[in-house]
């Protein structure tokens, strides 16, 4: 008799999971329409989120040029090169990264990043006397120039 028991209730508990599932996909679904019902009527609420999105939408088109510029110009090209011969003489690595448009070196806990902006490409680095330098790189330049002042 215990069997029997034991089986049927083993049944109902099988059954009981299965019904349940779709119970739970669903109010999954619930919660995600919630979620976004909530996300709109924040943005509704706030009337300076659609003027911010349309000026960085703006700032990202005046800045796609310069970027696109910074990425595929020889002047970069001969950068990593340089960069490359300046850390072997100072027994370094260098190091290179683009963080979305943002080409960034760094050496020995000095960092060199070029940014793009609207009116061009702009270098920001630390010069070996400790002071914050922010000027403007021209692309048809040569990059020792920027290297010796980066890294002395």
């Amino acid at each position: 008799m215990n069997l029997i028991v034991a089986g049927a209730w083993e049944s109902f508990r099988v059954l009981q999971a299965a019904c349940m599932r779709p119970m739970l996909r669903m109010s999954f679904l619930d919660n995600l329409e919630n979620s976004l019902k909530n996300l709109e009527s924040r943005e509704e609420r706030d009337p300076g989120a659609h003027r911010r999105r349309e000026h960085d939408r703006k700032q990202a088109l005046a800045v796609a040029p310069w970027a696109e510029k910074l990425k595929s110009s020889e002047y970069t090209k001969q950068l990593f090169d340089k960069a490359a011969l300046a850390g072997h003489r100072i027994r370094a690595k260098v190091y290179m990264s683009w963080f979305d448009a943002t080409l960034r070196l760094e050496a020995k806990g000095k960092r060199l990043e070029l940014k793009p902006t609207a009116e061009g490409v702009v270098a920001d680095y630390e010069t070996p006397a400790a002071e914050q330098v922010s000027e403007p790189v021209d692309l048809g330049g040569d990059p020792d120039d920027l290297l010796r002042k980066w890294l002395g």
